[in-house]
C-alpha cells in the first residue's frame, strides 16, 4: 500500500500572499526606477545616492519569495496553472530583482555624468526613461488583472526601447569624436541608455510570463523567430 501523502492546508492562501508579496516587491522596483530618472533629469546627487543605498529590501524579499515558491512546490506538487503561477513568480522575481539593480546602475552612472558639464539637452534617454517606466507598471498590472493583450503591448515596446538605445550610441559617438574632451561624461550616458534598456527587456520578460501563466503559451524569443542568424 503506497503511503498517502499528508494535505497541507492553506495553499491557495499561502499561493496569494506569494502573489502580494511580489506585487510589494514590484511596487519597490518601481520607485527605484523611477528616482534613477529623476536623480539624472533633475541632477540631483543626493537622489542618486539614494537610489545606489536603496535597494537592500529588495534584495530581502527576493530571498523571501524564492522561498515561498520553493516551499508551494516541495509541499503542495501543483500541477497546471498554479504550476504555471509558482513557476513565472520565480522568474518575475528574478526579472524584479535585476531591474532593481539595474536602476542602481543608472544611479551609478549618473553620478558620473553630473560629476562634469551636461554633454548635450537629454531627449531620446528620458524618452527611454518613460518608456522603460511604462513598460514596468504595465507589466505588473497585465500580471494583476491577468491581462494578456496588456502584456503583449508591453512585449511590443520593447523594438522602440532598443531603437533608443542605438540612436543614442550613434550620436554621442559622433560627438566624442568632434571632442574628445566629453569622452567621460558621454560613455555615462551610453551605459545609462544600456541599463534602461535591459529594464525594458526584463519587463518584457515579465509580460512573457503573464501569457505563459494564463494560456501556457511560450513567447519568449519572440523577436529571433523567422531571423535567419
Amino acid at each position: 500500500m503506497e503511503p498517502i501523502e499528508p494535505v497541507v492546508p492553506h495553499f491557495q492562501e499561502e499561493l496569494e500572499e506569494l502573489k502580494a508579496r511580489l506585487l510589494v516587491m514590484g511596487g519597490e522596483v518601481e520607485e527605484q526606477v523611477r528616482s534613477a530618472g529623476v536623480a539624472l533629469l533633475k541632477r540631483d546627487h543626493d537622489l542618486c545616492q539614494k537610489v545606489v543605498t536603496g535597494d537592500g529590501s529588495i534584495n530581502r524579499l527576493h530571498v523571501e519569495i524564492d522561498k515561498r515558491c520553493f516551499r508551494l512546490l516541495a509541499l503542495h506538487q501543483p500541477m497546471a496553472t498554479d504550476l504555471r503561477v509558482i513557476v513565472s513568480a520565480v522568474k518575475i522575481n528574478s526579472d524584479l530583482e535585476r531591474i532593481g539593480d539595474f536602476a542602481v546602475n543608472v544611479a551609478e552612472a549618473a553620478l558620473g555624468y553630473l560629476a562634469h558639464p551636461s554633454v548635450k539637452p537629454l531627449i531620446d534617454i528620458p524618452r527611454m526613461d518613460e518608456l522603460a517606466q511604462g513598460m514596468l507598471r504595465d507589466s505588473l498590472d497585465a500580471y494583476i488583472k491577468h491581462d494578456t493583450l496588456l502584456a503583449k503591448d508591453v512585449i511590443k515596446r520593447d523594438d522602440e526601447v532598443d531603437e533608443l538605445k542605438d540612436k543614442v550610441f550613434r550620436e554621442l559617438l559622433n560627438l566624442m569624436l568632434k571632442d574628445t574632451g566629453i569622452t567621460e561624461p558621454s560613455l555615462d550616458l551610453i551605459l545609462i541608455s544600456r541599463h534602461l534598456e535591459r529594464i525594458g527587456d526584463h519587463a518584457t520578460n515579465i509580460a512573457e510570463e503573464v501569457i505563459f501563466i494564463e494560456s501556457a503559451q511560450d513567447v519568449r524569443h519572440h523577436a529571433q523567430e523567422g531571423d535567419a542568424d
